[in-house]
């Protein structure tokens, strides 16, 4: 098992747009959102703009034009989602608690995880997948939903990055212990392996 991405061995996709990157075992930076976390309006536009920028730049893309389009779109949404829109369900305790034990189960044969947040209206996690990205998200969601209890409560699509080497891995950890950090005690969980906990 390797820890961080090879160029040199197979990449799967899953996909359209922007397509979902697999390799093995190789450990990921997942972030998903609740639904109505993003104010419709704003999104919109978003959307509209981010379609543009897509078709100036055609497939396949380099990492430097993924950069560009992380930059300009990506970072965009993550300052929307730490503002706090909608319902913020894992505010609730109870529903955060539902979802941390959807996370950690069976870690043996679904995920090895070694840093997450929940925030009020969305998760970062940091996590070695056992089986294809796309089912193991769909579980996660699935189940957490069933248990909540609220129906259907995430958007339909997440974003994925996979880790390059230690260092992507350490700013990957920082990010997630850093995200919460304007929040008030008891609106967040933080969890990090033993593992995360060293990255200074």
């Amino acid at each position: 098992m390797c820890d961080f991405l090879d160029g040199n061995e197979e990449i799967q996709t899953h996909g359209q747009k922007l397509p979902h990157w697999q390799q093995g075992e190789v450990m990921q930076f997942v972030t998903f959102r609740l639904g109505d976390a993003m104010p419709a309006g704003k999104l919109s536009i978003w959307r509209e703009q981010r379609d543009i920028w897509l078709k100036q730049y055609p497939e396949p893309r380099d990492e430097a034009t993924m950069k560009k389009y992380h930059h300009r779109f990506t970072d965009q949404l993550e300052k929307w989602l730490d503002q706090g829109a909608g319902s913020c369900l894992f505010r609730d305790p109870l529903n955060r608690e539902i979802l941390e034990e959807t996370f950690m189960y069976d870690q043996t044969n679904q995920a090895e995880q070694h840093a997450w947040v929940i925030m009020p209206n969305h998760v970062h996690l940091l996590f070695s997948p056992k089986i294809p990205l796309p089912e193991i998200i769909q579980k996660w969601k699935g189940i957490s939903a069933r248990k909540i209890g609220k129906g259907s409560i995430w958007q339909r699509n997440y974003r994925d990055t996979l880790i390059r080497d230690y260092s992507h891995f350490a700013n990957a950890v920082r990010y997630i212990r850093k995200n919460p950090q304007k929040l008030p005690p008891g609106t967040f969980t933080l969890w990090e392996s033993e593992r995360a906990r060293d990255v200074k």
